[in-house]
């Protein structure tokens, strides 16, 4: 819950950034997954949640 707090109390700006960010680290995540370089599988699923929460709270922003 102190995850929602945190995005809560940021701008758009810094949330599209962080949103850009997770992307891209996602991204090397899978190459490295396809390389067999990747030794934690986890941290894809928790970038992707991280991702989700993020998005959300940007759904949230712009329907109010």
């Amino acid at each position: 819950m102190s995850k929602n707090i945190d995005l809560q109390n940021k701008t758009k700006e810094e949330t599209a950034t962080m949103l850009k960010d997770l992307k891209a680290k996602l991204l090397r995540f899978n190459f490295e997954l396809g390389e067999k370089r990747l030794k934690d599988f986890s941290q894809i699923s928790k970038t992707k949640k991280e991702i989700a929460r993020i998005l959300t709270e940007l759904s949230k922003r712009t329907s109010v």
